[in-house]
This record gives C-alpha cells, structure tokens and sequence, in this order.
C-alpha cells in the first residue's frame, strides 16, 4: 500500500495548495481522533448531508445504523458517497476581520460504500465503533447478539480517493495592520472530558471504570 494518497482532479487541493495533505499516516490520524463524518450523496437530483459515527479499520472506513435507515439503504445501493471529518484545533484572532480564521484539520473521501454481509466483519466493525468511543468498553459491555446484528446494517467506504487539508500557526494580516493596536493570536481548543455521570438505574456498587475514569482525548 502506497504511503500517500495520489491526488486526482476531485481531491486535489486547489485553494491554498500548500496546506493539502496526501500522506496516508497523516489522514489516517486525523480520522481515528475524529468521532463524526458527515455524508454527502445525491438522490433524484436532491443532496443530502447526513451526520453520523464511523470508525476506520485499515484502508477503509465503517459507518452504520438501523437497517430501515434511508442513508443506509440509499447507499448501499452504490450512490456515489462524499465523505467529510473535520477537527476544530483554534480561532485565529486577526488584526482584520477579514483576516480572521480557524486552525483545522480536515479529510474529504470519495467513492461507492458497499454493504458488509459477513457476520465476522459487521462484529469486527461494531467492535471497532465501540472502541473508538471509548477504548476497553467492547470487552466489558454485552455484545451485540444474533437479533441485533440483523436489525444493524454496516456500510465499508474503501479509502482510495481521498485528501486531507490543515491550517496551522498565528494570524496572517496584511503587512500594513500589524501595527495596529489590536490584539491577535490564536485560541486553542480541543475536545475534553468531563466527570463521569452515573445513570441512575447503575448499581451504585459498582466502581467507574478506569478507563473511564481518567478518559483524555
């Protein structure tokens, strides 16, 4: 497998060139820190853009839900699918307005997700989800059984057709408003934690699990 992306005419990165991204490891990051996509496909002429979890295993990457879904059921059926995850790092304070900007990565994947049958692979990819949301839950939770396994249907989008886009670093004014006194800069964010919430109906008893616990993104 190569390590990067080879660009074609639907995934090049033609505004601001510099910032794309075709390295393979650096897209691969970016998915597996992100927890939602967002999936663009067209039917009868109407676009639609739907927000989901997905998880990637390997060269491809796995959303899913209830079988009678309209998103799943649509494209399985081989509509081409526009895939898109973004993480928000910082707001880029400006000495303009116009200036102003955010520090992001992105990844836009293209192509025909096609439905996953073997029961091997549809658990795999549930195990993969439950994983992503938080590592160690597979292994303590119920597993899924037969019933739910059919009423879950699993689509795998083949990582082929795809690039990446960052934006890094301070403000980028126009020569002449840097002596402006006007304060600019970048202001970090990230997703964090909270304190666990115990579900009412849990047995008081049982402790937080560790990873849980002390979960960090």
């Amino acid at each position: 497998m190569a390590s990067t992306f080879e660009p074609t005419d639907r995934t090049r990165v033609l505004r601001e060139p510099h910032r794309g991204i075709y390295d393979r490891g650096a897209i691969y990051k970016i998915l597996d820190e992100g927890f939602v996509c967002h999936v663009g496909f067209a039917v009868d002429g109407q676009p639609y853009v739907i927000p989901t979890l997905y998880a990637r295993v390997g060269d491809a990457i796995y959303f899913h839900g209830s079988a009678a879904s309209r998103m799943l059921r649509t494209v399985s059926e081989g509509v081409p699918v526009c895939v898109t995850v973004t993480l928000t790092d910082g707001l880029v304070l400006a000495r303009s307005v116009f200036n102003h900007s955010m520090n992001y990565r992105s990844v836009v994947a293209l192509g025909k997700a096609v439905l996953a049958d073997d029961p091997a692979e549809k658990r795999e990819a549930l195990r993969a989800f439950a994983e992503k949301i938080l590592p160690g839950r597979w292994s303590e939770a119920r597993q899924p059984n037969e019933q739910e396994l059919k009423a879950t249907s699993i689509l795998r989008l083949p990582l082929a057709e795809v690039s990446g886009k960052m934006r890094t670093g301070a403000p980028l004014d126009d020569e002449a408003d840097y002596a402006l006194p006007v304060w600019a800069g970048v202001i970090p964010l990230r997703l964090a934690a909270g304190e666990p919430v115990r579900d009412p109906k849990c047995d008081a008893s049982l402790p937080v699990p560790s990873y849980a616990a002390h979960y960090k993104r």
